[in-house]
């Protein structure tokens, strides 16, 4: 790049006196730009068909989306933070989860007011101190709401040993703007046999696809990567 020449006026002793300044630019190299690396998160692999990244929030929604947040906890070491709105009385049933996970690694929270129920997400994923936050929420949250998680998240994975995984469940079809990911699970159970289907509406990195996930362990619960079947989205 070449140099500039400037012209400019100036008043000295009361006299304007023509001035001619030539500007010589820094070389490139002495204007760096100080960004840190992007690094991709590590992954959690829940099926063959399914894993998440950790350090970030996912949605989990369907009719059957505490199940397949059973199955997410199940594939996780350590304490489960599980949070769900103090006016609802449709709770968790612990000795369900004893097909999929100890229950005694469940931390229950029931906070009473709805922005709560975020914050305290927001402030569990940011201490790291539980490798899995679960959210129960009424509704889809707005995207500010999740960016603040997914920086919590962030944040709590520089100071945990593992970096913290949030989830947050949504009745319906979901619709959780921002997430990482969101993964759809209903009921689909046959004559002696339980199944689901499970579909992953949404990723950053993947197509939408959907499967049909049997139990053919006698436990309650698919486990084996051939218990899922492809079906057509």
């Amino acid at each position: 790049m070449g140099s500039a020449t400037v012209f400019f006026w100036v008043v000295s002793g009361g006299a304007l006196e023509n001035i001619t300044r030539t500007i010589y630019p820094q070389p490139m190299t002495d204007m760096r730009l100080h960004r840190a690396p992007h690094r991709t998160p590590p992954l959690l692999p829940i099926r063959s068909e399914m894993a998440l990244a950790l350090g970030r929030v996912h949605e989990l929604c369907g009719p059957a989306r505490r199940t397949l947040a059973a199955m997410v906890a199940m594939r996780t070491s350590g304490p489960v933070l599980w949070i769900a709105p103090g006016w609802d009385h449709d709770r968790l049933n612990p000795d369900g989860l004893c097909a999929f996970f100890d229950p005694g690694r469940v931390i229950f929270a029931h906070p009473t007011r709805p922005e709560d129920l975020l914050w305290c997400a927001e402030q569990s994923l940011r201490s790291g101190a539980a490798p899995l936050v679960v959210v129960e929420l009424p509704g889809p949250p707005a995207l500010t709401p999740v960016r603040r998680l997914h920086l919590s998240a962030e944040a709590g994975a520089e100071i945990a040993a593992q970096p913290p995984l949030g989830l947050l469940l949504t009745p319906g079809d979901g619709g959780s703007p921002g997430v990482e990911s969101r993964w759809h699970m209903a009921q689909d159970h046959g004559r002696g046999c339980r199944a689901w289907t499970l579909a992953r509406r949404r990723a950053r990195t993947q197509p939408q696809a959907a499967w049909r996930i049997a139990d053919r362990s006698g436990r309650g619960m698919p486990v084996a990567a051939s218990d899922a079947t492809p079906i057509p989205v």
